[in-house]
C-alpha cells in the first residue's frame, strides 16, 4: 500500500493541507503516520475527502459527515439522514425558487420605485419577519404573489 503524503493529497484533490489536518483534528481522517514532519495517510483518504467534499456541498456539519464513516474509515451512511437531507433540500430549493421569482418581479416591475411596488413592499415585510435557525428567510411559507 503507497501512502500518499499531505501535501500529494492537498495537489491530487485540491483541498488545502490546513483542511486535511483540520478533518484529521476533528476526527473525520486518520493518519498512518508521518514521513518528516508531513502526515501520511492511506490512499482511501481520496474517498473520504470526496465525501467530505459531498456532504459539505449537501449542507451536513463536519460532525454529521464525521458519523458517515464506519470504524474502519469506510463510508456508512445512515439513508434516514440523507432522506431527511434530500427533503431539506426540497424545501430550500423552494424558498429559493420563491426568492428568485420577487427578485425577478422587482427587476421588471413598472412601479415608479420598488417602495411603490406592492408586491416588494410585501417582500420586505415578511423578510423581516423572522430568520430561523439555518439562517434561511421562511418565503415559501408567506408565499409572495
Amino acid at each position: 500500500m503507497k501512502l500518499l503524503d499531505i501535501s500529494e493529497i492537498s495537489h491530487q484533490t485540491g483541498i488545502a493541507a490546513s483542511a486535511i489536518r483540520h478533518y484529521e483534528e476533528k476526527g473525520l481522517l486518520t493518519s498512518l503516520g508521518r514521513r518528516g514532519l508531513k502526515r501520511l495517510f492511506g490512499p482511501e483518504v481520496l474517498d473520504q475527502l470526496a465525501l467530505i467534499t459531498l456532504g459539505k456541498t449537501a449542507g451536513f456539519s463536519l460532525d454529521e459527515i464525521r458519523d458517515m464513516f464506519g470504524p474502519d474509515g469506510r463510508p456508512d451512511i445512515s439513508r434516514e439522514k440523507l432522506t431527511r437531507k434530500a427533503d431539506d433540500l426540497d424545501e430550500q430549493i423552494r424558498h429559493l425558487a420563491s426568492l428568485r421569482d420577487m427578485i425577478r418581479h422587482v427587476a421588471v416591475c413598472t412601479a415608479p420605485s420598488h417602495m411603490e411596488c406592492p408586491r416588494f413592499r410585501k417582500l420586505l415585510r415578511v423578510g423581516s419577519r423572522r430568520k430561523p435557525k439555518n439562517g434561511r428567510y421562511l418565503l415559501e411559507k408567506n408565499r409572495i404573489t
